[in-house]
């Protein structure tokens, strides 16, 4: 079974990921291959040079993301155009690395991917599980954790859909509410897993 794990920005979905990971089930984590597949010498790391330009690269001509996510955070046409270019060869990847799995008999693998929603992947998934905590908690989590000015947090949360209209999406089949204490989230998940072991839900 392959499980669909989202949230939203600063939702925790990486506790819930880490979760699951402890409990023995794999994970491939989207942000991961998404690094990967934009190292240099790979078709998406030429097209994102291509259309962006020599100056978001580190002298070692490494793409330089913090660079590069100032220009798409701010403009929703870039960030459209960098997502053309580096989601087909997560997907691509992400899909190869779910078929090993299942060939080596792992029941259930996890598909870590923060834009599940935003980008319609649900075709990649058997059930879709949704990290929430209300905006207000991203808000301050955000500010917290990256120093974040006020403006700079609202900027992040708002190039994603909202986490309540996410929330609300009836293709979710699960939902980890994260705004509580660890070991709160923690027996959500242990709970979520027993259930998917069973087959249940």
């Amino acid at each position: 079974m392959i499980i669909g794990l989202t949230g939203g920005i600063a939702t925790g979905k990486s506790t819930v990921s880490n979760l699951f990971k402890k409990e023995g089930i794999p994970v491939i984590d989207a942000d991961l291959v998404a690094r990967e597949v934009v190292t240099p010498g790979k078709e998406a790391y030429e097209e994102i040079v291509l259309a962006f330009g020599q100056e978001i690269l580190k002298e070692d001509k490494t793409i330089d993301r913090a660079k590069l996510g100032e220009i798409v955070f701010k403009n929703d046409d870039m960030r459209k155009k960098l997502n053309e270019i580096v989601h087909p060869s997560v997907r691509a990847n992400m899909k190869d690395q779910a078929e090993q799995l299942e060939r080596k008999g792992y029941p259930i693998i996890i598909l870590d991917i923060p834009l599940l929603i935003e980008s319609n992947l649900f075709y990649l998934t058997d059930k879709v599980v949704l990290v929430f905590v209300p905006e207000e908690i991203q808000r301050t989590r955000l500010e917290e954790r990256n120093n974040y000015t006020e403006e700079e947090a609202n900027y992040r949360i708002r190039s994603q859909i909202p986490i309540t209209e996410k929330k609300k999406d009836e293709r979710i089949s699960y939902i980890i509410d994260n705004s509580g204490s660890f070991s709160e989230t923690e027996l959500q998940v242990k709970k979520l897993l027993h259930k998917l072991q069973k087959g249940e839900g």
